[in-house]
């Protein structure tokens, strides 16, 4: 995909890797909306600033009539709970779920068919390691990635007939608020991933995998 021309709208944009991937957008000369919760969180000159909330599909809904004209979906907004799925709470499962997994499923299907009748472009999918990589204490976010990694290989197929390619970005922690209580020697620099990421939906890739752990965890996925 030509980014230099594209038009995209980066969910979560204020800040962690969202905020990288609208910064090196701009960069790259795209035109970009930042999507966000409360546009008055964005300092990014040069973005265009859109409500959305990805868990509330009437703001999907207005935020892909507002951006009429996208043709790249960086569908990066998403949120990190510790929970088990056998003792943590019913609620907290669903949350995660639902932010997890039928938020971006939502933002998805708001934004192929914009996509699609600008002339094709890409979906960005923003994964984790955590999709393949089960841990005890968050296997209620475990899962919800985990269902939000098979949905995204089923979109690439549906969506692949109109002109929508779909990458999927799988790295492990970042330097980000996300990940403040992972030691730093353990986390990666999220410029780096989305320089990597976006290089990998110029390329036409179906999966990124961005840093050492994603790259391990995969080769690996057969024992």
């Amino acid at each position: 995909m030509d980014i230099t021309n594209s038009v995209a709208l980066v969910t979560g944009a204020n800040r962690g890797l969202g905020r990288h991937f609208a910064s090196q957008l701009l960069e790259r000369g795209a035109k970009v909306y930042a999507g966000v919760r409360n546009p008055a969180t964005l300092d990014l000159p040069g973005v265009i600033p859109i409500e959305i909330d990805i868990t509330d599909p009437a703001a999907v809904e207005r935020a892909a009539k507002a951006a009429g004209d996208v043709t790249l979906l960086i569908n990066n907004a998403g949120a990190l709970n510790p929970g088990s799925v056998l003792t943590g709470s019913m609620e907290d499962v669903r949350t995660e779920m639902e932010v997890n997994y039928f938020a971006p499923l939502t933002v998805i299907r708001a934004f192929a068919p914009v996509i699609e009748a600008n002339g094709g472009g890409a979906i960005l999918n923003v994964l984790s390691v955590l999709a393949w990589y089960h841990v005890d204490a968050l296997g209620a976010h475990n899962a919800a990635k985990a269902a939000s990694w098979a949905a995204t290989g089923a979109l690439r197929s549906e969506l692949a007939p109109r002109g929508v390619a779909v990458t999927s970005l799988l790295m492990g922690w970042m330097s980000t608020d996300l990940a403040g209580f992972i030691p730093d020697d353990q986390k990666v620099d999220p410029a780096g991933v989305a320089r990597v990421a976006l290089d990998g939906v110029a390329a036409g890739l179906p999966e990124v995998l961005a840093d050492a752990t994603a790259q391990h965890l995969k080769s690996t996925l057969s024992a």
